[in-house]
């Protein structure tokens, strides 16, 4: 059975796995000097967005809504990963990125909002988490239950989220991303521009 303490430690762990798939991407896009197409890019927001649901569960416990928010970020997500990768099935059309143990990044992706549709699904049946009443946070310790590791991968969410609104601005500037994007828009015109 699990209850709600339970629940928001399982949540933590999952938050920790979406912020690791970014910080992934983050490697990727830094030390290979690849940037993220626009599709990579809507990729990034459904784990964002999936990320969005995991916090509303840290912060004001486990709730169905905030697993639905999931699941809707989820199959978005999953819709983008599988439009890039049916782009690049065809014989000819190429792939974009390098491959990772055999398999390109939406490749990767999409298998990534499978489990979590999955995950989510499961957690879903334990109705056990639902039915203590919240304790009025107090202090941003009672806010999360209580749990440092809560806070910790809260913290990391929140970071990752804004260097990923950040580098997107960076990449493609305030118009719509090129594709496939060549370099930082943002930064060649300042550099145009001085």
């Amino acid at each position: 059975m699990i209850d709600a303490r339970a629940s928001r430690n399982l949540n933590a762990l999952g938050l920790f796995a979406i912020c690791g798939v970014l910080i992934a991407a983050y490697a990727m896009q830094f030390t290979l000097d690849e940037l993220p197409c626009p599709l990579c890019l809507l990729q990034r927001v459904g784990l964002v967005a999936v990320g969005y649901g995991l916090c509303l569960n840290l912060v004001r416990g486990p709730k169905p809504h905030h697993y639905g928010i999931m699941l809707i970020a989820a199959v978005y997500g999953g819709s983008v990963s599988i439009r890039q990768i049916l782009l690049h099935i065809v014989p000819g059309t190429g792939h974009y990125g390098s491959p990772v143990w055999g398999l390109h990044y939406y490749t990767w992706a999409g298998v990534c909002f499978f489990l979590i549709i999955l995950g989510t699904a499961v957690m879903l049946l334990f109705e056990g988490q639902f039915s203590k009443a919240p304790v009025p946070a107090t202090t941003p310790a009672k806010k999360f239950g209580g749990s440092r590791l809560a806070i910790a991968a809260f913290a990391l969410m929140v970071l990752l989220a804004a260097g990923n609104a950040v580098t997107t601005l960076i990449e493609c500037g305030p118009t719509v991303c090129a594709d496939p994007p060549k370099s930082y828009k943002l930064i060649d015109d300042v550099k145009k521009a001085g």
